[in-house]
């Protein structure tokens, strides 16, 4: 059982995102391999303040080009869908931990490039569902079936 103080220490990271952010950074920092480690790291957290007051270009470890050879690679027979399952264990994949569970589509197990893109774009900047910008609402209108 933790103290009182570790509880509220782990509440405190939890609250922030801390761990997240931090596995964020270090994904990133492997990923980039740069020959100024701290300087890299100066740099994206600069990168993620301005993105938070301008609301776009979050630092990310993985880009549009990205998701779309992960949505091909599951989308074997090219019909422009994948599975619930391909969705939720892709999302996992790429380290996404909060998303919608029940995207549109899910209900006739095909979901589509656009929600899956918006899913895992939105929610790798640890975006709160009731923040989720209207492109992403969008998305959902045009692919639902």
């Amino acid at each position: 059982m933790a103290s009182p103080q570790e509880q509220e220490a782990l509440e405190y990271l939890a609250e922030h995102q801390i761990l997240e952010l931090i596995d964020s950074l270090t994904s990133m920092l492997l990923y980039h391999r740069p020959a100024k480690p701290l300087e890299f790291l100066i740099g994206q957290l600069e990168q993620l303040k301005v993105a938070k007051t301008i609301q776009k270009n979050y630092p990310c470890l993985f880009d549009e080009s990205n998701l779309d050879a992960v949505f091909g690679i599951l989308d074997t027979t090219k019909k422009g869908h994948i599975t619930l399952v391909q969705y939720t264990e892709a999302l996992k994949t790429l380290g996404v931990k909060d998303f919608a569970k029940e995207p549109s589509g899910a209900d006739d197990n095909k979901i589509h490039l656009a929600i899956f893109k918006a899913e895992a774009a939105v929610r790798a900047l640890n975006v709160k569902f009731g923040e989720v910008p209207s492109s992403i609402n969008r998305a959902k209108n045009t692919h639902s079936l």
